[in-house]
């Protein structure tokens, strides 16, 4: 870029800003500060969510560009393990904060093996230059809930957890009895059937492997007690509809073949966010199809898998139980048309493509009460 260049887009910038990159960690945060274009960066580490250090580091960076002490600091940091409580505490201090898909920033493939906070650090602040000229498509920001729609998404992501607990201890359970030759079935009558088993060898079974199995037991009765509270409260909290993702549960939950389960992830997974259309919807399931064009060679890469991993597995699963308990819906005869007489493989490829357009169609339910083209409705929801 040449030095006329680099003054026009200079004079683009807004003036007396201080532009931060954060890099977040468990224990610290590195700033990368920059006064603008024309200046050079600097850096420097404090604690994690350490107000007087802050102050201490922007106080330092503004004199040295030269800024006002109440000139307006611009930042932007990765969206991350520690959900949005960064964000909220530099908007608290006052800050323009921007949080980031981190699976959009670009990458140089030339110096894409050097990994370091220093250098993530001064790439964000060079990017948030970028986006304060004016530059679009940078990096793709992420929508920050508020505290009520992010405490919302803890039951069902609670429910999740436990369910492979639950799985978890199952398995290890029947891995147990397995090497003695026993195979029980996990019910509420199993500690009896448990005293009364015998091995392969015709005699009871081991002192050791029992109290194993035992102690198994015990860690997944905990688990069923409060997978089953949560699952009340969840429940409960739909009946009730005193918050947006509670309505919106209340809304699927009227269709046959959308549980609990599937409504509440949704509601507070997907559509809590912010999004505009449908190619939205489908790409934050990551259920979109990826195009290859090189010449005349034009073909599908299959999905993307860039979005919600969770939401995808619950989507396919769902589109399965609205085949069978929507079969009048258009989407389910199209599906039947499509796919229905085709092999294992062809039939996996059209669920995918149908659990897409199903996510859309319930979206388009939740947002404009326009019920999916042949779908029932329950007679009464519990």
């Amino acid at each position: 870029m040449d030095t006329a260049t680099t003054a026009r887009r200079e004079s683009t910038a807004p003036a007396g800003v201080l532009y931060v990159g954060l890099e977040l960690s468990a224990r610290e945060w590195r700033l990368a500060c920059s006064g603008g274009l024309a200046t050079r960066g600097m850096q420097t580490v404090i604690r994690a969510g350490d107000r007087p250090g802050w102050q201490r580091a922007i106080g330092r960076a503004k004199r040295r560009y030269g800024l006002a002490a109440s000139a307006p600091v611009w930042s932007c940091c990765e969206a991350g393990r520690d959900g949005a409580w960064p964000h909220r505490w530099l908007t608290r201090e006052g800050v323009h904060n921007r949080v980031v898909d981190s699976s959009s920033i670009e990458v140089n493939r030339r110096a894409r093996r050097a990994k370091t906070d220093r250098l993530d650090a001064a790439k964000l602040v060079r990017l948030l230059l970028r986006v304060a000229l004016g530059e679009v498509g940078v990096w793709r920001e992420v929508h920050v809930l508020s505290p009520a729609a992010e405490a919302a998404r803890q039951v069902p992501r609670a429910l999740t957890m436990l369910t492979r607990e639950r799985t978890r201890w199952r398995n290890r359970i029947h891995a147990l009895l397995a090497t003695v030759g026993v195979r029980l079935p996990i019910d509420a009558q199993f500690p009896a059937r448990l005293a009364g088993a015998t091995t392969w060898a015709d005699g009871p079974v081991p002192a050791a492997v029992c109290a194993r199995v035992e102690l198994a037991w015990r860690f997944l009765q905990q688990v069923e007690r409060e997978r089953t509270a949560l699952q009340q409260a969840q429940r409960a909290a739909r009946r009730a509809g005193a918050t947006p993702a509670a309505v919106c549960a209340q809304r699927l939950t009227r269709l046959r073949g959308i549980g609990d389960r599937c409504a509440w992830v949704l509601a507070t997974e997907v559509y809590s966010r912010n999004l505009q259309n449908r190619r939205q919807v489908g790409a934050l399931t990551g259920l979109t199809g990826v195009p290859y064009q090189s010449g005349t060679v034009v073909r599908e890469q299959g999905i993307s898998r860039a979005g919600l991993a969770q939401v995808r597995a619950l989507a396919v699963e769902t589109a399965w139980l609205w085949v069978q308990w929507q079969p009048t819906s258009e989407l389910t005869q199209w599906f039947q048309r499509r796919f229905a007489h085709g092999g294992p493989g062809q039939r996996r490829v059209g669920i995918v493509a149908l659990a897409r357009r199903l996510v859309i169609a319930l979206w388009r339910y939740d947002r404009d009460g326009i019920v999916p083209a042949g779908a029932v409705l329950k007679a009464g929801v519990a």
